[in-house]
């Protein structure tokens, strides 16, 4: 399995120059890398010296570079739904809509980018990945795909077998699959599907750190330092770990109480096109991660640990309206889903503490 790095901070602080100088330093090292990009702009092309192509490219040994078109991206996936739906229907219905003619609508580039992140990790021919995305936000809500599509998974499902709808249509299941689909399925089997394995899989991926990490990338600006450390609790929303920070053309010794316990690296300003002054004083990035657990649940003490660092306690919302722990800090909501010795217990209390969400069941 690939290492998945990826790099938070606000527009022009450098994270695209970090991700080139990140990718260019790991393959120089031996590791096989794979530099993605959803940065349109010619920016990028002028940093690498060359145009990125569609498809992964050698740029330098042990180093391939690919720029993300959704436009082509969509259409590849469209064939591949048109493949599933004549394996499992006998009359194929959207047979004759193509994929060329599809627009890509809002959402969608981020949905088509974790696709083949997915896609790229599982195939084995890479040790790291470097994901550049368009803006830190979107790559947060790019990460966050996994866990919130699995809540409107089980959550919806729950409710559809609990209602009355639900429990009329359970006994026709298994005869209709079977007349229309030419398979034997019963209610339970449609919870074991493709998808719901991919959305198992990106979440336990994203639970690791040693799987997928973010660094957050900022200057000695104020506003650009603010904008990291409300990244860093977005990442933390989202289950993202961060590992460290890097602080592009700064000083890290006037940043380190803020940014405590991460990190921090230093980067010299770039002369020309010269890398190698930035690769040497980027970090270490593999072995394992240190980086603090975004959850921890402590079943024997009936516990909830959430890590908001970048948040102050008015930012912070704790609700529970369903069975699970609803968390909203910044423009993040994250449904946590408790293990069965406290599945359903109501909150007896909450305190926010030294960057942690503390609750109490």
């Amino acid at each position: 399995m690939a290492l998945i790095l990826t790099f938070l901070g606000k527009g022009g602080s450098g994270c695209s120059t970090v991700a080139i100088a990140t990718a260019k330093k790991l393959a120089t090292t031996g590791s096989r890398v794979l530099f993605l990009s959803q940065d349109s702009s010619p920016v990028l092309n002028h940093l690498w010296g060359t145009t990125l192509e569609a498809v992964p490219t050698e740029i330098e040994p042990n180093l391939k570079g690919m720029a993300l078109k959704s436009a082509q991206l969509i259409s590849q996936r469209w064939e591949d739904v048109k493949e599933l739906e004549a394996k499992y229907l006998r009359s194929p219905t959207i047979k004759n809509v193509y994929g060329q003619e599809l627009g890509i609508l809002p959402g969608m580039d981020g949905a088509l980018a974790l696709d083949t992140l997915r896609e790229y990790e599982q195939s084995k021919d890479y040790d790291v990945i470097v994901y550049d995305g368009d803006s830190a936000l979107n790559t947060l809500r790019m990460f966050s795909i996994p866990e919130m599509m699995s809540w409107y998974v089980r959550r919806f499902q729950k409710v559809l077998t609990e209602s009355d709808v639900g429990k009329t249509l359970a006994p026709f299941v298994q005869p209709i699959t079977s007349a229309i689909l030419n398979v034997s399925w019963s209610a339970d089997d449609l919870n074991d599907t493709p998808a719901n394995d991919i959305l198992q899989s990106g979440k336990a991926a994203l639970a690791d750190g040693n799987r997928v990490a973010a660094y957050l990338v900022t200057t000695e600006d104020e506003t650009a330092i603010a904008a990291a450390k409300y990244y860093w609790g977005g990442a933390q929303q989202v289950g993202l770990s961060v590992r460290g920070i890097i602080v592009n053309q700064g000083q890290t010794n006037a940043l380190a109480n803020e940014f405590e316990p991460l990190n921090l690296s230093s980067l010299p300003k770039m002369g020309g096109h010269d890398w190698q002054p930035l690769m040497d004083a980027l970090p270490q990035f593999l072995g394992d991660s240190q980086a603090p657990k975004p959850v921890t649940i402590d079943v024997a003490n009936r516990q909830v640990k959430v890590f908001l660092p970048g948040f102050e306690k008015k930012q912070v919302k704790l609700t529970q309206y369903g069975p699970e722990l609803t968390i909203e800090a910044g423009d993040q909501r994250r449904n946590i889903e408790l293990p069965s010795p406290l599945a359903g217990q109501s909150v007896k209390g909450a305190k926010f503490q030294n960057n942690y969400l503390i609750v109490s069941l």
